[in-house]
């Protein structure tokens, strides 16, 4: 399997979403990673769906959160790593309703993210033996689907902004 390092310009990337039962305590990268192993997307017992059309992917990871610390006597203070703030994660994605569907199920539930950036095409029909077998690097967290904003327009393609929150750490750069 490659390191994020090793994949450049030409990237495919995904977001997956597992919408089965969660178990309580599931808080690994290989527990979540586990969760999307064994189904097909897009089949009648799919346990996850893919992320349809997506035009935008937001930064994934928990952004450093820099505390400035006042010293008696100096002109500057110094600074300290504080508690990071969980991000809100914001996609785009070309908005066709018939597509979404799945999607808007999900809003106000949990589920496990997977964010994929793969080295080739993985077809949302394709299993877990094709995604292992394509060069990827992978981030999981586990959260919620918080709103679907569809924002339409004359001149382009209707668009949504969906809403993502964390509330798990984030996990990754990893492969399965």
């Amino acid at each position: 399997m490659a390191h994020i390092s090793t994949l450049g310009a030409g990237i495919y990337t995904y977001l997956d979403l597992f919408k089965g039962t969660i178990p309580t305590g599931t808080d690994t990268a290989s527990e979540i990673a586990a969760l999307f192993v064994g189904s097909v997307p897009g089949t009648a017992d799919a346990d996850h769906v893919r992320m349809p059309s997506v035009r935008e992917f937001p930064s994934v990871g928990t952004p450093a959160n820099i505390v400035n610390v006042p010293v008696y006597g100096q002109a500057t203070s110094s600074q300290v790593q504080g508690q990071s703030d969980a991000p809100t994660l914001e996609v785009t994605v070309n908005y066709v309703a018939a597509d979404m569907q799945a999607i808007h199920g999900l809003v106000g539930q949990q589920v496990a993210f997977r964010f994929m950036m793969a080295a080739g095409p993985v077809t949302k029909d394709e299993g877990a033996d094709v995604t292992l077998a394509v060069e990827n690097t992978e981030f999981y967290f586990i959260g919620k689907i918080e709103a679907i904003l569809v924002n339409p327009a004359l001149t382009d393609a209707t668009t949504a902004t969906v809403t993502l929150s964390a509330q798990t750490d984030f996990f990754g750069p990893a492969t399965i």
